[in-house]
């Protein structure tokens, strides 16, 4: 993975810095051993995973690797008990915790586990999320995230006059994807389900 950009939704004493983009070519990188066929490759994106730590910015404990299984592999990947994590099949096939999930999906972990199994038949390319427990409520729509709906409809008054809030992304230009319309309803909070 040669570049990272992710929008995050920041802690209340870091979610008022400056905006800003971060591009990162050598990441840091170790192996988990397979219980069956090769070790998996991990690629440590954002925040840290097993000792070993990303240089990209992150304001809460967190976790983002990519991980690449080879056919045959049967790996159980650790994991810190007291974070929510979810795999993402991104290529190939896998089974998380003996559940199938489809290409582009995600399977949501919950917490409380220290380890999750992972077996692929063909192959895999994963994406590791985990953190600490967000314990506010947010509202998220398009690319925005916040607290209330006013904040939202504010993020997208200020992405679409091209305010220096979101910051530039390396290498895109001045190009902007326009945000849609704000839906005519009232955005509400998605409240965490445990």
């Amino acid at each position: 993975m040669d570049a990272l950009q992710l929008w995050t939704v920041l802690p209340e004493d870091a979610r008022h810095g400056p905006g800003g983009f971060e591009q990162h070519h050598d990441l840091p990188t170790l192996t988990i051993p397979a219980e069956e066929g090769a070790d998996a490759e991990v690629t440590v994106v954002l925040g840290e995973y097993r000792g070993t730590r990303s240089p990209a910015s992150a304001f809460t404990p967190i976790v983002g690797a990519e991980i690449v299984l080879a056919p045959g592999s049967r790996v159980e990947l650790p994991l810190a008990v007291a974070w929510e994590h979810a795999i993402m099949l991104v290529e190939g096939d896998v089974r998380v915790a003996a559940v199938e999930v489809p290409r582009g999906q995600m399977q949501f972990l919950g917490d409380g586990r220290d380890v999750v199994e992972v077996i692929s038949k063909d192959g895999a390319l994963l994406f590791l999320l985990g953190g600490e427990p967000f314990e506010e409520d947010l509202v998220m729509w398009w690319n925005f995230a916040g607290r209330t709906h006013e904040e939202i409809a504010q993020a997208r008054e200020d992405w679409e006059a091209g305010s220096d809030r979101f910051g530039h992304v390396i290498h895109h230009g001045d190009e902007r994807i326009p945000a849609p319309p704000i839906p005519p309803v009232r955005l509400m909070p998605r409240r965490r389900h445990v």
